[in-house]
């Protein structure tokens, strides 16, 4: 207490002094020194005020952060620290007034119980001799008084002078201290509220009161409680309520006068704030929304389908550390991801005796199907390990050989096992372009081994090892083994399939600006016009993170699909001389099916390697939308290689660019009518970027066949050499 005393109550005290020779009245000069604070800290509380509004503006950014990244914690805190520092927002701002409340708030406390130092400006020698003289008047130490040690003395000064009158150095105070009324309204100061004192208790009960008044003011008038939900205005007033009225039960009277005029005068601070400082200038509360605080019914089955998942996990983990045989792993982020995996698997099972324990981080991977487990049969193991219990479960990974498809090992959350040093990580890529464009830097640093699709991954790979001075990896030219199942679903088509109306699928990237969220209308309701079928197929993580916004944007396009004069039957748009067209629009959202990407006449996409997939497959052409371009890397171009995203875009198709877009149908139609002369292009492109066509899997699977066989025969000679250790120590024994 001295310390904090010394810090702060000293530079307090000269203002409560000042207080008290302007008006010398104890319980006033506490209210003007209140009114001090407040206005010294006013500047504070505008620019908490400029801060606050900001908060509010960027808020749905900093939500789509959150469920753009959603099971990420690093990247997200990434990304809301850049988004702070373009917007200049700074959390330190918005809580400096309330910060600098803690030292003014243990000062004053401090002033309070030291009125000799701080009120009178007695030294040292005679507060002591003050002191002394008062624990010997009540039968005590000194030092029993404890901290209201000075506030003795000065009730002791009113009560019973005659005690001081007689001593040398205590008499010339005496007058001082008589001087001094620490009573305010029949109550005084010094006093900490008591039953005994019923005056007293007026005052944590004013102060309680105080601050529920000030969070009613708040949550009507503050820029920040406005958007808040019931529990989140509610649940911090009843805090705040409950917190005041036991802190000024617990200290002087004086503090609580102090904490009570402080309440109604930050009240007239946001007031005063919010005139010089306007929210309704600087944002369009039409457009802001509360939070939304799930039902209790939701709330019980959110908290049903955690429970439900924890408990398949911890089951499943336990399932998956007692099996013996865990030389291969392959790991999927979700039920989507399996289709890159699934020919691989399909002939491993076919063509070794390997057992695959398949991870997933999706409760409802179509993996769990028991039509898949059948196909696939008993060597086909799947276990449930959700995004946070992952974290430990690839540190405790016991394998041989892991294969996934989610990059950035070792960058963020998820590492390398610490229990085995010597496993093989495997990446395989989901696309057909750029690695160096599309992923982070250094997101392949920590794999051993890639799984490369074409060239340029080769290309790619070896040149940031050489740029980055890492160790070579192992290189498998292996193709894309997704392609061959398209190619083979596009071979079983009847020659003569043809779709009336013609189908345009859009199937955009999920990254910020994609389709969807820059250009839904001017995309889709064009592409209508011109009498096309339009299919769209959302990335499956913008279907997971952002389903709000699909529904949203499903009912605005049907509601001016039917105001539309232009999207109706119309001759001028038939497909043939006796068809007429008949404009559909449908959402799609079930990905464990590519059916549509290979029957669709053309794909509308921005950035995202369905077009490479769709015209490689089908031999038709892509139209890409030229939105903001999708760069995970922003160091991409140091590798002075130019990514397949940007040089296939004119050779599989064309790209219109957004302002453009009235003329999407026109330019899907033209595309249509070049069919014959893209076939043979993109033949050609496709031969030239892409290895193995049509023998991805078997390349891949006689890799991963060989190495873990490699791993069986060290581990064998490995037991074999520690055998012969033994035998050898248990033969120098016997001698």
């Amino acid at each position: 207490m001295d310390v904090i005393n010394t810090i702060l109550g000293i530079p307090l005290g000269y203002i409560f002094y000042f207080c008290y020779e302007l008006i010398p009245h104890y319980g006033l000069a506490i209210l003007v020194f209140t009114l001090a604070t407040k206005l010294l800290l006013f500047p504070l509380s505008l620019i908490a005020q400029k801060n606050s509004i900001v908060m509010v503006r960027i808020q749905p950014a900093l939500d789509e952060i959150k469920q753009r990244f959603a099971g990420n914690s690093t990247l997200v805190l990434a990304e809301q620290k850049a988004l702070y520092k373009r917007e200049h927002y700074s959390m330190v701002k918005g809580m400096l007034p309330l910060l600098l409340q803690i030292p003014i708030i243990l000062g004053l406390i401090c002033v309070i119980y030291n009125p000799l130092q701080h009120l009178l400006h007695l030294d040292v020698d005679t507060i002591r001799s003050l002191v002394a003289l008062t624990a010997q008047n009540l039968g005590v130490s000194p030092e029993e008084l404890g901290t209201g040690a000075q506030l003795a003395v000065m009730e002791l000064a009113h009560s019973n002078p005659a005690v001081f009158a007689a001593d040398p150095v205590a008499a010339p105070a005496l007058p001082q201290m008589a001087a001094v009324d620490l009573d305010f309204l029949g109550v005084s100061m010094a006093m900490v509220p008591n039953f005994a004192a019923t005056l007293t208790l007026a005052y944590p009960l004013l102060s309680g009161l105080s601050a529920l008044a000030l969070c009613v003011f708040q949550n009507k008038y503050n820029v920040l409680q406005l958007t808040q939900g019931f529990w989140g205005k509610w649940g911090t007033a009843l805090f705040l309520t409950a917190f005041s009225l036991y802190f000024a039960f617990v200290l002087p009277c004086g503090v609580g006068l102090y904490w009570i005029a402080g309440n109604l005068l930050s009240m007239l601070t946001l007031a005063l704030c919010n005139l010089i400082y306007d929210p309704k200038k600087h944002l369009d509360f039409a457009t802001l929304t509360q939070t939304v605080r799930p039902s209790r019914v939701e709330r019980a089955a959110l908290r049903a389908q955690r429970t439900t998942a924890k408990a398949r996990e911890r089951q499943d983990v336990r399932r998956f550390y007692k099996e013996s045989d865990k030389q291969l792993v392959f790991y999927s982020e979700s039920s989507g991801f399996f289709k890159y995996f699934s020919r691989i698997i399909t002939w491993l099972l076919q063509n070794s005796d390997l057992t695959i324990h398949y991870v997933t981080s999706d409760t409802d991977d179509q993996v769990f199907s028991c039509a898949l487990s059948s196909r696939l049969g008993p060597r086909f193991k799947t276990y449930y390990v959700g995004p946070r219990g992952l974290i430990s479960f690839m540190m405790r990974l016991d394998a041989d050989i892991v294969v996934m498809t989610m990059p950035d090992l070792e960058v963020f959350h998820i590492k390398r096992s610490l229990v085995r040093k010597d496993i093989e990580y495997i990446y395989l890529d989901h696309g057909m372009t750029s690695l160096h464009l599309a992923l982070r830097e250094h997101a392949l640093d920590h794999f051993d081994t890639l799984f490369v699709n074409g060239p340029n991954h080769r290309a790619e790979a070896r040149r940031a090892e050489e740029l980055y001075e890492l160790p070579a990896k192992t290189l498998v030219n292996t193709g894309y083994p997704l392609l061959d199942d398209l190619l083979e679903s596009v071979a079983r088509l009847p020659f003569e399939y043809k779709n009336t109306p013609p189908i345009a699928l859009i199937a955009p990237s999920w990254q910020k600006d994609n389709i969807l969220e820059l250009c839904p209308n001017e995309t889709v309701l064009p592409l209508l016009e011109a009498g096309f079928k339009v299919i769209v197929r959302p990335h499956p993580e913008f279907a997971k993170r952002f389903s709000n916004k699909l529904d949203d944007l499903q009912q605005e396009l049907e509601e001016k699909i039917a105001a539309s004069p232009k999207i109706a039957a119309d001759p001028k748009t038939a497909v043939n001389s006796k068809t007429v067209a008949s404009p559909e629009l449908v959402f799609e959202r079930d990905f464990s099916d590519n059916t549509t990407v290979y029957l669709a006449d053309i794909v509308v996409t921005d950035w995202s390697t369905v077009a490479q997939e769709f015209s490689y497959a089908t031999k038709k052409p892509s139209l890409f939308v030229n939105t903001p371009m999708k760069v995970i890397n922003p160091r991409w171009q140091d590798l002075d290689l130019e990514p397949l995203d940007i040089s296939l875009r004119e050779s599989i198709g064309r790209s219109i660019d957004v302002e453009n877009l009235a003329d999407i149908g026109t330019v899907a139609r033209e595309l249509l009518a070049q069919r014959e002369h893209y076939r043979e292009q993109i033949s050609n492109v496709m031969n030239t970027n892409l290895y193995n066509i049509g023998h991805a899997a078997e390349t891949a699977g006689g890799y991963i066949v060989e190495r873990a066989a490699a791993a069986a025969n060290r581990r064998a000679d490995s037991q074999a050499q520690l055998e012969r250790e033994l035998a050898a120590i248990k033969g120098g024994v016997g001698a």
